[in-house]
């Protein structure tokens, strides 16, 4: 047992020397979170963390400096600051290693919590391809569960495995103590790059305010209308695509791209395939029609 002991204690000491001048603590004192630096002069971090276009950073040689925000991301949570990096390098990342995690799988996390110093920690991997609700309310899948301790101030900290490659970037706390860790994936990837320049996502709105499909039957039923599963519209907003589509107040979304619109998901999934325009079904009263929304 020993032995195994010291085995753990040498690989937390090597990440920690490893991968941990990359760290960047984010704000002051108990501050707003940590980051981790992904190239010279980027640190990616969660987009939460963010107040405005400017935060304190903080390497772990103590030196402290202003970063910018480059780019950022809400609805995926994800954010890049640029900012001096000093002589740190970024950490390792070859997205196709998210692609081998399991259960049971030795990772470490690390932070910065508002500057106030390293931490590392051990645990293992407990469930991959886990989703959570982003800032916006979002869906965001392909979540890493696992169980390395983490404290306050820790959110945007990597994971890493034992050879200090990064697996993800520290999210949510469950019950339980448990953390989902955003994907490092090809995917994130690519939206760093893009974020690091400059570069928005831009992602398709309908405009409208809606009402989810058990509160839609209620409301339809209230009124004397046939219950029906769909998404009720409760409001549109002026000039937005679901006006100028013809959408109203009270209408039923019951498909999007000839699924069922069983859910707030089923909707986005569609409206991020739907590129230029997306295909509804709606039921209008008892009436049922067929709008297309169009985006610029």
């Amino acid at each position: 047992m020993n032995g195994v002991l010291a085995e753990i204690e040498a690989a937390v000491a090597t990440v920690a020397e490893r991968v941990g001048p990359a760290v960047i603590g984010l704000g002051r004192g108990w501050g707003r979170g940590s980051g981790v630096v992904v190239a010279e002069g980027q640190v990616l971090c969660l987009a939460h963390s963010l107040r405005g276009e400017e935060v304190a950073v903080r390497r772990t040689d103590g030196e402290i400096a202003v970063g910018r925000v480059a780019g950022t991301d809400p609805d995926s949570d994800v954010a890049v600051v640029s900012a001096d990096t000093g002589a740190a390098a970024p950490v390792a990342w070859e997205p196709e290693r998210v692609a081998d995690l399991r259960p049971g799988r030795a990772v470490f996390a690390l932070a910065d919590p508002g500057g106030r110093g390293l931490r590392t920690s051990v645990g293992f991997v407990t469930a991959t391809g886990r989703s959570f609700r982003g800032p916006g309310g979002r869906r965001i899948p392909g979540s890493v569960e696992h169980g390395a301790p983490l404290p306050r101030g820790a959110a945007g900290g990597p994971l890493v495995d034992a050879d200090g490659f990064l697996l993800g970037l520290n999210a949510v706390r469950m019950e339980g103590g448990l953390i989902l860790a955003l994907p490092a994936d090809a995917a994130l990837r690519e939206r760093v790059d893009a974020l690091a320049r400059g570069e928005a996502p831009v992602r398709p709105r309908l405009g409208v305010a809606l009402a989810p499909p058990r509160a839609a039957r209620r409301l339809r039923e209230a009124v004397g209308l046939p219950a029906r599963d769909g998404l009720l519209v409760r409001g549109v907003e002026e000039e937005s695509p679901a006006a100028a589509a013809g959408l109203e107040p009270g209408d039923l979304i019951v498909t999007a791209a000839g699924a069922p619109a069983d859910g707030v998901d089923s909707l986005l999934d569609a409206l991020a395939a739907g590129a230029g325009g997306l295909e509804l079904g709606v039921l209008r009263g008892t009436e049922e029609r067929t709008v297309t929304v169009h985006f610029s």
